[in-house]
């Protein structure tokens, strides 16, 4: 019975230990394809990623050529996109139901911010995301689908070196442009005990939306140059 018992131990640790190194070893593919496919059910926007490089020792990496495309309706051909982000992963935690991202650093973003006839785009994403957490949303996105009802806590989220643009319909594809002012996001999940993919991408859309409106003043900008497009449209040839 006891040698029956230690055999049974034996091929469990073997298969748990199987399962990390097949997690670990084709990690960079899981991340891009979660990316991907749980990003654009959850923003129900196009989201595409070049590559994805994780270090199966360390957890460090990167991601190339993310691109956060528009919801139906928007005319600009992204809302936000991205050569280059540093991530660091806490690797001890991946087999958790919570894992610990120990860093974000988005660099040198291209965001454009749309103002559309009742909404911009980031309200827009910000709606979607937000259907897709409430528990008694009809999305595909259902905590239950978008990575299994796992959960995260990321330590340091840093979006820097932006550059923003911001357009309107009335600006006939014309764009006012800035830098936006760094942000620095700590803890998120932490108290909560972690956060579903949807409510972290709630939370940086809003932060977003909310440093380019109010740091920016992008809405006086674009409502500006639309009247003045508007005048010389009016005066005619």
């Amino acid at each position: 019975m006891k040698k029956i018992l230690l055999a049974a131990l034996g091929l469990f640790a073997l298969l748990v230990g199987a399962a990390a190194w097949w997690l670990h070893a084709n990690l960079d593919s899981v991340v891009r394809r979660g990316i991907s496919h749980y990003g654009g059910q959850m923003t129900q926007a196009r989201v595409s990623v070049d590559a994805v490089e994780i270090r199966s020792t360390d957890g460090v990496g990167t991601i190339r050529g993310l691109v956060v495309g528009n919801p139906s309706g928007f005319r600009t051909p992204h809302a936000l996109k991205v050569g280059v982000i540093e991530v660091a992963l806490n690797l001890h935690t991946l087999p958790d139901s919570v894992v610990v991202i120990k860093r974000i650093v988005i660099d040198a973003p291209d965001v454009i911010y749309e103002k559309g006839d009742t909404l911009t785009n980031f309200d827009a994403l910000m709606r979607n995301i937000t259907q897709a957490v409430s528990p008694s949303s009809s999305s595909p996105t259902s905590d239950s689908e978008s990575g299994g009802g796992r959960r995260l806590i990321v330590d340091e989220l840093i979006i820097r070196n932006a550059r923003a643009q911001a357009s309107a319909a009335a600006l006939a594809g014309r764009t006012v442009s800035a830098r936006l002012p760094d942000i620095v996001l700590r803890d998120l999940g932490r108290q909560q005990g972690g956060l579903t993919p949807a409510q972290l991408g709630q939370i940086v859309a809003r932060a977003i939306s909310q440093r380019l409106v109010v740091s920016l003043g992008f809405d006086r900008a674009v409502k500006s140059l639309s009247e003045r497009v508007k005048g010389l449209f009016s005066r005619g040839p």
